[in-house]
């Protein structure tokens, strides 16, 4: 019996989507299953996605070279999605890593540059003083040391990527059904996608990306092998003045020597209410999901409290000029591999692949991620000889 389509990507998040598209730009038969974003996350039963959000950091320089790669690739393609989409989602504010002087324990700084280096990626490095000159508006520890990158990074909205993403992949050709997967099969010679709603959709091959989702005890034959913890970010509400005043604050990743107060902030953001919000998020614990429910009844939630009161004090630390804005918080969650890095290969099928775990800083680097899974697709394997990791993926037993 024939598949209904030669492909089907579950999930439409970011890199699903991104390898919708392309998937859809090299051949006929493509699909990508996954449901709208709900009008109302508290009583949402279903699943949920962590691009429903404005604001996510993009930036090439990142102390790991295949992370910092990752992100050079899709960033480079991001003009391109713009023009041929007509949605814009990329701010080039610039952003600017913080830590401890180099010289001491904590390395990260110098591992950031050493990573640009090797990329050719242009970048300013800035001392205590720099960074006062520069930065006027934060605060932060005598003996830091950062490193700005000024183009080609900023923060994009991830929200409106997946609709970029997945407007094209339509335009291509693939066809997009607004429908929950149940669970994927390999039967009779194909793939095999029964959905919540009742329908089955089968295809030659399929690719799961549905992030921290991907752990539902019945998706696949065996779970992926993930941890997901869920993640608490804070938004201060700021003024179009104020905004203004700070239109030259670049998106902001601070690493501070016990870790803890490490945190990232975007600039003000206009979000689809109108209103400006800072973002800060930087969770100083783990909380860890065991089970798809946990997960669904985690996002339904605002967040935790003890995250909020943590992330409000660093915030006015580091931003002491801003008036105490009201703040409020939302729930958000980050799904980790055993590698550290995506998860992009078969399981014991040849038909049924993965493309998961975005370790906490997927989301600027997501097209290339896409663009990885959709050639795992086509061409039976990750042929990019560009990276030091093969992106093997994990099972639990």
């Amino acid at each position: 019996m024939a598949a209904d389509f030669r492909f089907i990507v579950v999930g439409r998040g970011m890199m699903g989507a991104a390898a919708a598209r392309h998937l859809a730009r090299q051949t006929d038969g493509i699909a990508v299953i996954g449901p709208d974003e709900p009008k109302d996350r508290a009583s949402h039963q279903g699943v949920f996605g962590s691009h429903y959000d404005e604001g996510r950091i993009t930036r090439t320089i990142d102390p790991n070279t295949d992370w910092a790669r990752l992100a050079n690739r899709s960033i480079s393609r991001y003009a391109e999605i713009e023009r041929d989409s007509g949605i814009q989602f990329f701010a080039p504010v610039g952003c600017l890593v913080t830590g401890p002087k180099r010289g001491g324990e904590n390395d990260y700084v110098g591992d950031v540059v050493n990573a640009a280096q090797r990329l050719g990626v242009e970048t300013d490095l800035l001392d205590d003083a720099g960074l006062k000159a520069k930065f006027p508006f934060f605060s932060f520890l005598s003996g830091s040391e950062g490193v700005y990158e000024p183009r080609g990074a900023g923060h994009i909205s991830p929200r409106r990527l997946v609709k970029a993403q997945s407007l094209l992949a339509e335009k291509a050709g693939a066809r997009v059904i607004k429908q929950t997967a149940l669970s994927i099969r390999d039967e009779a010679g194909r793939a095999v996608v029964t959905t919540v709603e009742g329908e089955t959709f089968s295809a030659e091959k399929v690719l799961l990306a549905t992030g921290g989702f991907s752990i539902a005890e019945n998706l696949l034959q065996k779970p992926v092998e993930m941890k997901v913890y869920g993640r608490t970010v804070t938004f201060f509400e700021v003024s179009e003045a104020e905004a203004e005043a700070l239109s030259g604050m670049p998106s902001l990743i601070s690493v501070k020597p016990d870790d803890v107060d490490s945190i990232y902030m975007l600039p003000p953001i206009r979000y689809p209410d109108g209103k400006y919000y800072i973002k800060i998020g930087g969770d100083p614990d783990d909380l860890q999901f065991e089970s798809e429910a946990e997960l669904r009844a985690w996002f339904r939630t605002p967040g935790r409290d003890k995250a909020r009161e943590h992330l409000v004090r660093i915030f006015h630390e580091l931003v002491p000029g801003v008036k105490r804005p009201p703040s409020f918080t939302n729930s958000c969650a980050v799904s980790y591999s055993p590698s550290s890095y995506p998860m992009i290969g078969y399981t014991s099928s040849s038909r049924v692949a993965v493309l998961v775990g975005c370790n906490g800083t997927s989301a600027k680097s997501s097209d290339e991620i896409g663009r990885l899974g959709a050639e795992l697709l086509l061409a039976g394997r990750i042929k990019d000889e560009g990276y030091a990791t093969d992106f093997s993926a994990h099972f639990r037993n």
